[in-house]
């Protein structure tokens, strides 16, 4: 199979599809691969290195469209990139298709075969090619957070981490997850005083044997939230529902309650986002103020560090793309339900019951699509 990958031009993205290790563990099975001229910039990695690995570098993301039956990418296919997609190909990459519909239509209208790495699934229904952008995601939250709230750029002007004698920066993770952990890990490296919510007593009590007292974990009820948001200097928005829409559990009302300079960073923006008054930034500008409280929310957080991310996604996203590119997309996802989980769009039809529902598609089971 003919293998692509092209330079992202997402505002700000640094990452890149495939790395020239990549490239080579997929022409050691006899794939042939083309890589866009300078795709692997961000990361550090030149054209020659590609070549080296057994790549052929083409002129332009067209080209690579135009020849490849299999696209790997890191973000969602700008506007540009998804004119170029045709019926009979497969792209995969995150796609965060439940806030997105004019993504969406377009997928559909163009027939591509779509596979997303937010819903591939792995063992008890984890989200393995999705972990280690939100492990990124989840500390970078804390470094963003930590730098909003600083004086200069709109914040309370508040150390995280105290000093002796002044208390800590009050830290609240709205979510258990892997974003939530990794926020909260961090913040109490940073001596913070960390308060994670989250609705599953099962995580709420593993969190509680996880940080032994160095942080609190408490049931999300609407009273509690309200409570500890007013309070707070800092609060990650680390919610995720697999595949559809984030609910909104901050509203403009409660940021009525916050504290002048305290600042939200919505980590589910990607998602639609987690906070009422979220909505996408970049790394280009990343802030902006609601009633006094700074947003940061940045749709691709992980961009900021291309290549500890991009080493990291590879890792998990290569055997996957290995599968495809060695048996073709539709033997691949027969022989795994986990990858099957990723199929997100398939000729005209969304396979992929949170999307279609928040959508207005009909949904079109996966096993109706393999047969």
């Amino acid at each position: 199979m003919r293998v692509g990958t092209v330079r992202e031009i997402k505002n700000h993205e640094y990452r890149v599809g495939l790395t020239p290790e990549s490239v080579r563990e997929l022409v050691a099975h006899g794939h042939d691969v083309w890589v866009e001229t300078g795709a692997g910039t961000g990361i550090g990695a030149s054209n020659n290195d590609y070549v080296a690995a057994g790549a052929v570098i083409q002129p332009d993301a067209k080209t690579v469209f135009d020849g490849c039956e299999l696209i790997a990418k890191v973000k969602e296919p700008q506007a540009v990139e998804r004119a170029m997609l045709r019926k009979g190909q497969i792209l995969y990459t995150y796609l965060h298709l439940a806030p997105d519909p004019q993504q969406t239509a377009d997928l559909v209208k163009s027939g591509v075969t779509a596979i997303a790495y937010e819903t591939v699934t792995g063992a008890g229904n984890t989200l393995p090619l999705l972990k280690p952008m939100s492990q990124v995601a989840g500390r970078m939250a804390i470094q963003a957070g930590a730098t909003a709230l600083e004086k200069a750029n709109g914040g309370r002007g508040v150390l995280l981490g105290g000093v002796p004698g002044v208390l800590p920066g009050k830290v609240v993770v709205i979510g258990g997850g892997v974003v939530g952990v990794n926020a909260a890990q961090m913040a109490v490296g940073m001596g913070a005083d960390v308060t994670i919510l989250d609705r599953d007593p099962d995580v709420l009590e593993r969190l509680d044997n996880h940080f032994e007292g160095r942080a609190r974990t408490l049931f999300s009820g609407k009273a509690a939230l309200a409570s500890l948001v007013a309070e707070a200097d800092l609060v990650i928005g680390a919610v995720l529902i697999p595949g559809a829409a984030a609910p909104k559990l901050v509203t403009r009302e409660m940021l009525g309650t916050m504290q002048p300079g305290s600042v939200l960073v919505d980590v589910a923006i990607d998602q639609g986002g987690c906070f009422e008054t979220s909505h996408a930034t970049t790394h280009a500008d990343p802030t902006y103020i609601v009633d006094g409280v700074v947003h940061y929310c940045v749709a691709n957080m992980p961009g900021a560090v291309a290549r500890t991310s991009t080493y990291a996604l590879n890792n998990v996203t290569l055997p996957h793309a290995l599968r495809i590119a060695n048996m073709g997309w539709q033997a691949a996802l027969h022989a795994d339900k986990n990858l099957a989980a990723g199929l997100n769009v398939h000729e005209g039809k969304v396979t992929y019951e949170a999307v279609a529902r928040e959508l207005g598609y009909d949904y079109t089971p996966v096993e109706n699509v393999l047969g």
